[in-house]
């Protein structure tokens, strides 16, 4: 039976192995965790000799955790979210928001927003060190839950438990048709305009799409999109029409002229972005010291949120 003392356990091999169970894959994991896989393999069965048990089922086809491995895996990543709050509360002794932050924002707001604020939010919190990383929603709230995010820029509401939530602006939706489309050919459109057949949406996972779906339902031969800047294009070749958020619509003069784009009428439709961090992280002071910046700086086409951050 192995004895299970501290001094044989490394955090570094704690995170090959929590790798290794989320790619399912020992090279992929090695890559990620910039080791030789022979190497990373070496470490991960030393984990297991230490700890007594036998974390992966490996065959030559695939690599599966086993039962065991389940819950001790589950507990290795609490062992590594505490070590990333162990660093973050060293980091926060030199200023709230000095060093690493990594942030994460949906792909639908990233490449339209962040190019507005990037020059100035460098300018206003100089000895920030930005690591960016874009993904669909579900994907950023798991990844911030685990500790590998510290904050993302998303569409609310998100699960708030064990979060906070800070509102930033408001994003008013607009209606994108081809320029031969009859829809086009109106100075604005109404929610009613949209319930006939020849909306596309994005692909299942995009907030976006769901967003859509409520406003305007799916018709019958809906066809699917796997980014905004495709669904543009399918658009521009006629298949059909689309609500684009307001960064994402622009004003932008493109495609040959093929796309027109207009304004909803009636009350505002569209949607709220905020920031969002773990509740526990002791920089949350600093989180909402840059909230409140984004707010001040808000792209045209949005409009700030109302709520201030509570003193």
């Amino acid at each position: 039976m192995a004895s299970h003392t501290l001094a044989g356990l490394s955090l570094r091999d704690l995170e090959y192995a929590v790798a290794v169970a989320e790619l399912r894959h020992f090279g992929r994991a090695a890559e990620r965790c910039g080791v030789s896989q022979a190497g990373l393999s070496e470490q991960v069965r030393k984990l297991e000799g230490l700890l007594g048990v036998a974390l992966f089922e490996r065959t030559t086809r695939r690599i599966a955790v086993t039962p065991q491995g389940e819950a001790l895996l589950r507990q290795a990543r609490e062992v590594l979210g505490g070590a990333r709050v162990l660093l973050d509360m060293a980091g926060s002794r030199a200023g709230p928001l000095t060093g690493p932050l990594r942030l994460g924002v949906i792909a639908t707001l990233g490449p339209y927003y962040l190019p507005a604020v990037l020059r100035d939010a460098r300018a206003a919190f100089a000895r920030l060190e930005l690591r960016v990383q874009e993904g669909r929603t579900a994907g950023l709230v798991h990844a911030l839950h685990g500790g590998e995010l510290d904050a993302v820029l998303l569409a609310l509401p998100v699960p708030a438990e064990a979060m906070t939530v800070e509102p930033l602006f408001f994003e008013p939706f607009r209606v994108v048709v081809p320029a031969d489309h009859p829809l086009a050919q109106r100075p604005a459109l109404a929610l009613a305009d949209l319930a006939g057949e020849g909306l596309l949406l994005l692909e299942e996972g995009h907030c976006l799409r769901d967003q859509a779906l409520a406003l305007c339902g799916a018709a019958r031969g809906t066809r699917y999109a796997s980014s905004l800047e495709m669904l543009r294009h399918m658009i521009a070749a006629g298949e059909g029409y689309s609500l684009l958020p307001a960064l994402a619509a622009g004003e932008r003069v493109e495609l040959d002229g093929l796309l027109r784009i207009r304004d909803l009428t009636g009350a505002p439709v569209g949607r709220e972005i905020g920031l969002v961090w773990r509740a526990t992280d002791p920089r949350s002071a600093g989180f909402r010291d840059l909230a409140a910046f984004l707010r001040r700086t808000v792209p045209p086409g949005a409009v700030a949120s109302a709520r201030t951050p509570p003193s």
